[in-house]
């Protein structure tokens, strides 16, 4: 709304529609969300496979050293162990080089490499307890180590030694520090990549619609009256409708048009006369008010009927079943013409794409009829036939002649002037059921001699 309007036309404004939000924005947020969750979850993965995969072929060269350690290892004169061949590893010469290893029985000094120096591993149980795996040990507070440790019994001794190989993880943290750095950088770049391009493709999915609107805006400003502009396969279907929807409009608009002119032309004739008669002070003027009257009357019930039904009939989801309304069309048929019998057979599920007031008025105007002019029985039947549905009506009175058959739908139109009606009835059910999409056409009965009405309507 204008807030600078004046608060006198505030009223008169629509109410601003309300949005739940940006389609883009919506589908970039969701992609956005689905690529961070994926990513992540593949990243945490795929760090703990290579993590892994590192430390495993770490904890592999320490496996090799013990083994070549208790391999070459034997006890010696005075029953200390000794290594029958040097270790190649020089880094165990080298003091804090970062490569240990240690040698401990119970009952005999610990045999260290030279590169701990001074420093001893102490044996804990978890050493023990897991014999040939790799295990993080914080011992040193300045270096810390991962170490392997088995225990053997050598050829000549008693003595259960713990063997323990030891390197320093600063190596190992390095790599995985890196590996974790590649991983973090690749990702997030492949992220950003991945929105991106789920941005591009929102962008250039959604140009349809942008293109829809901008034809809407171009018909809202009068330069066209339809979407033209060729689409792609799936957003086509929506502007098919679309465009079905502007031409029922303007049939509708039409229609409107065209009966409102129908009617001023209709309520002239007969308010020119009685004008006339006013104006000459005519003898028989209460004769021609009310002839004239009864003529505009049918006129008004004429294009109101079908006012009505073309009002109806925008609601695409239009579904009346038949047996329920031919009950109660019965029952007030029956109120007013207590001594005819109404008899029906057919499909008692049957329903069709008509308003329910109006398959009522439909219905009612040919049983009525059938009743009133008939000779005391009407026989309706419902039969289904494709994506149709039929009524027939028939009564056992006289008929109506072929060659008459045709002018009985003009308005006004009365075979039998000796008894009551307008003469609206069989002509506003023809406008009505063309309204819809059905017919009416009439023909003898074989069965009970009279008329038979075939009322024809989509089925639903």
């Amino acid at each position: 709304m204008n807030p600078l309007a004046e608060p006198a036309d505030q009223s008169s404004q629509s109410t601003p529609r309300r949005s739940t939000g940006s389609l883009t924005r919506r589908i970039i947020a969701i992609s956005a969300l689905w690529i961070g969750v994926l990513l992540l979850g593949g990243g945490l993965a795929l760090d703990r496979v290579l993590t892994n995969a590192v430390t495993n072929n770490f904890d592999d060269g320490l496996s090799y050293v013990l083994t070549a350690m208790i391999s070459s290892a034997e006890i010696g004169p005075e029953g200390e162990v000794l290594f029958n061949r040097p270790l190649a590893d020089q880094r165990f010469l080298e003091p804090a080089s970062g490569l240990y290893y240690q040698i401990s029985g119970a009952g005999h000094e610990d045999w260290r490499s030279r590169s701990l120096w001074d420093r001893a591993i102490h044996v804990t149980p978890e050493m023990i307890a897991n014999p040939g795996r790799g295990i993080d040990n914080e011992q040193f507070a300045e270096e810390p180590l991962r170490l392997m440790a088995r225990t053997v019994i050598l050829p000549g001794s008693d003595t259960r030694w713990i063997f323990i190989v030891a390197q320093a993880r600063e190596g190992l943290d390095a790599q995985i520090h890196s590996l974790r750095t590649t991983l973090v950088h690749s990702f997030l770049a492949l992220g950003i990549g991945l929105i991106l391009l789920a941005m591009l493709q929102v962008f250039f999915g959604l140009r349809p619609l942008r293109r829809i609107r901008k034809e809407i805006a171009r018909m809202r400003a009068g330069e066209k009256t339809r979407v033209t502009e060729p689409l792609p396969r799936e957003v086509q279907p929506l502007v098919e409708e679309l465009n079905a929807l502007l031409a029922h409009n303007e049939q509708q608009a039409e229609e409107a048009r065209r009966h409102a002119g129908n009617l001023a032309h209709a309520l002239k004739t007969p308010l020119t006369v009685v004008m006339n008669a006013a104006t000459a002070q005519s003898p028989d003027l209460a004769g021609t008010v009310i002839r004239e009257t009864a003529t505009m009357r049918r006129q008004i019930d004429h294009h109101l009927a079908r006012a009505r039904a073309i009002g109806r009939r925008g609601a695409a989801q239009s579904r009346a079943e038949v047996w329920p309304s031919l009950e109660a069309v019965e029952r007030a048929v029956e109120r007013l013409y207590p001594e005819i019998r109404i008899d029906r057979d057919g499909d008692h599920t049957a329903a069709v794409r008509v308003e329910r007031q109006d398959l009522d008025e439909l219905l009612g105007n040919l049983i009525e009829n059938a009743a009133k002019y008939g000779g005391g029985s009407v026989f309706v039947t419902v039969q289904p036939s494709g994506q149709w549905i039929d009524i027939l009506v028939e009564d056992d009175g006289k008929g109506i002649p072929e060659a008459e058959r045709e002018r009985i739908f003009d308005r006004g139109a009365r075979l039998d002037s000796g008894k009551p009606g307008t003469g609206l009835g069989l002509a506003i059910v023809r406008d009505v059921a063309e309204i819809y999409g059905g017919s009416v056409t009439l023909s003898e009965s074989e069965d009970m001699g009279g008329l038979m009405v075939r009322l024809r309507l989509p089925a639903g």
